[in-house]
């Protein structure tokens, strides 16, 4: 706990309302974030309530907080300014800094008589020009393949001229993708030149080398240089071939699609970059701890193209963000062209979002040690339920029994979307009589809640989500018990068809149908079988207890609570039977003489 809470919150109490950026700082004087507000004394006292409902992040934020200093600005977009300036300069811990961005990329043109166009990672031949860098491997490798192939170069490893005439022709030359310069039929200088239409197509883009190309088609007819411009007219099909299979649905504006993926506690964001209608790059981010979902897509685009980098007409999300029309005016200043930033709810927009969105999930499944169905199928059921965060910890609970006998209660815990088999939890029913399971589920959740309360950390703490085996009756019985205890925790059920199969998720108004998402179907079907699995097992070894303990009250003299002792000693059947005289007389607290009796009624009977 910051001891430093009291101070902080009185001094935030004698912020002005106006709009401002705010610095917080921790015990060296060190500045760890830095944030932009509407309204300076709002937003700061925010993090120093004692109700408020902070995310993991947030927490370990405020309980680094020492001090704070600020900064009132005329505007808020001004306020935006500022923010991005300050983060860039101070570079603070809890701010996002992408860390992980990849290194640059680059495409190497060697020199000499017959110069060749490679991928590299780095500039460290004296002997070649490079084109970059750029951020994407696989958009510079995929460029120069494109080059390579559109203009026929060699991509082989032989060296000219020295290799002329020495072999015959490779399959590349009889399929028409390389233009054979091994036969020693290309001069040094025609083969040069093709060489800069091919780094010129590279710098300007294929519509730019269209109409160039054309250009020298046309040329070359006129001057009747028909073979020359057969071959212009073959490399302008290649061009046009190649970039109509990857057109965004005839969208020629640069646009980003931005989606993020949560699990875990943790988060990533995937951006696919389109440029004059062709996808380019797609680019990952490992952001770390996850917060608050429109704020960090807000965090994440200031950090992003504060960066210096490309800004596009188009942003599009797969969510909405924090401040989205003062980030437009930010970037539209720093780009000096319109930006429109939205989120598309229809359409082949809404499935390139979905699809970002995916992306941003495979990456952080690789990280976190997660399959992306797993991942995809919390979001979902964050979304579907309306939860205000994704459900790290969810608590399952079933009720089980023979007829009014053996009631007994299981509880158990997912984590990540995972079983944590370390917290599940048996009840045996004590205080319902008859089968009543509404009273029996009220029971085990008061008597769960009530520990939690009490603070045995066995107990905590407390789950994101809880789903009860039954439908709109349990959750309302079980709604009482939260609202006695005030505990605030989204509640529930798990329905069934008449097949004993996952059908639905029931509320408290009605039915959620989860059949149509296959990831989702899966995990709440697993949940609700593992915790049926858990109860019902839990259930036969209290009937065979209890059957056991009947026997045991044969023996005259062994009464209920003496037959309830050995069982609870010596667990199981077999462990009854192994015990001792003497361990049995200690356990049921009788004579010698008894113990004998009972030890050899056991190796009898059992």
């Amino acid at each position: 706990m910051n001891d430093k809470i009291p101070y902080l919150l009185d001094k935030a109490n004698r912020l002005p309302t106006e709009p401002g950026v705010y610095l917080m700082k921790n015990a060296d004087g060190k500045i760890i974030y830095v944030g932009k507000a509407k309204r300076l004394k709002n937003r700061v006292t925010s993090y120093f309530r004692h109700n408020s409902q902070h995310t993991a992040k947030t927490l370990k934020l405020v309980d680094n907080i020492r001090d704070f200093d600020f900064i009132v600005c005329k505007s808020e977009l001004d306020a935006l300014v500022l923010e991005c300036s300050l983060i860039k300069l101070h570079q603070p811990k809890y701010n996002i800094l992408l860390k992980d961005a990849k290194g640059y990329n680059y495409i190497k043109i060697t020199r000499g008589d017959f110069p060749r166009i490679y991928y590299s990672l780095n500039t460290d031949d004296k002997n070649a020009d490079y084109i970059g860098p750029f951020t994407s491997g696989y958009t510079v490798k995929q460029a120069v393949e494109e080059a390579n192939t559109i203009f026929a170069l060699p991509t082989c490893k032989k060296s000219f001229p020295k290799d002329f005439g020495k072999e015959r022709p490779c399959l590349n030359r009889h399929i028409g993708k390389c233009m054979g310069l091994c036969e020693g039929k290309i001069s040094s200088e025609e083969y040069r030149k093709i060489v800069e239409e091919a780094v010129e197509y590279l710098k300007t883009g294929s519509k730019a080398s269209v109409e160039e190309l054309t250009e020298q088609m046309n040329a070359a007819a006129e001057n009747l240089e028909f073979e020359k411009a057969a071959r212009l007219r073959d490399r302008i099909a290649a061009v046009t071939r190649l970039t109509s299979q990857q057109t965004i649905f005839g969208k020629t504006r640069d646009c980003d699609i931005v989606g993020a993926a949560q699990n875990v506690g943790q988060a990533s964001v995937a951006v696919i970059k389109y440029r004059g209608g062709r996808l380019v790059d797609k680019e990952n981010f490992f952001i770390g701890e996850e917060y608050e979902g429109a704020a960090m897509r807000r965090d994440f685009l200031l950090t992003y193209y504060s960066r210096g980098g490309e800004v596009p007409h188009d942003i599009w999300l797969d969510e909405e963000c924090e401040d989205m029309e003062l980030i437009e005016s930010l970037l539209r200043e720093q780009s000096n062209h319109a930006v429109k930033i939205s989120v598309p709810k229809r359409g082949e927009g809404l499935s390139q979002a979905l699809l970002a969105k995916k992306n941003a999930g495979e990456y952080l499944a690789l990280k976190v040690h997660r399959t992306a169905k797993e991942i995809s199928a919390l979001e979902d059921l964050k979304t579907l339920l309306g939860l205000t965060k994704v459900p790290d910890i969810i608590e399952s609970y079933d009720i089980s029994n023979f007829g009014e006998t053996g009631m007994v209660g299981g509880m158990v815990v997912y984590r990540n979307g995972r079983p944590f088999k370390a917290g599940y939890k048996r009840f045996s029913i004590k205080t319902v009589e008859g089968q009543n399971d509404y009273a029996c589920m009220q029971e085990v959740l008061r008597r769960r809640l009530t520990r939690y309360l009490d603070g045995d950390e066995s107990f905590s703490p407390l789950p994101d989500l809880i789903l009860l085996d039954g439908g709109r009756g349990h959750i309302a019985a079980v709604s009482e018990v939260l609202e006695e205890l005030h505990v605030d925790v989204p509640l529930f059920g798990l329905v069934k068809d008449s097949k004993h199969r996952t059908r639905a998720i029931a509320k408290a108004g009605g039915e959620i149908e989860i059949k149509s998402n296959r990831a989702l179907f899966a995990l709440l079907t697993n949940i609700q079988d593992e915790v049926h699995r858990y109860s019902i097992t839990f259930q036969r070894v209290k009937h065979k207890q209890k059957t056991y303990s009947l026997e045991l009250t044969e023996v005259k003299g062994i009464g209920e609570a003496k037959a309830r002792a050995i069982l609870t000693e010596f667990k199981t059947k077999q462990g009854i039977k192994d015990a001792t005289p003497e361990q049995l007389r200690k356990a049921a607290g009788i004579s010698a003489d008894k113990a004998r009796e009972l030890w050899e009624f056991i190796q009898e009977r059992f």
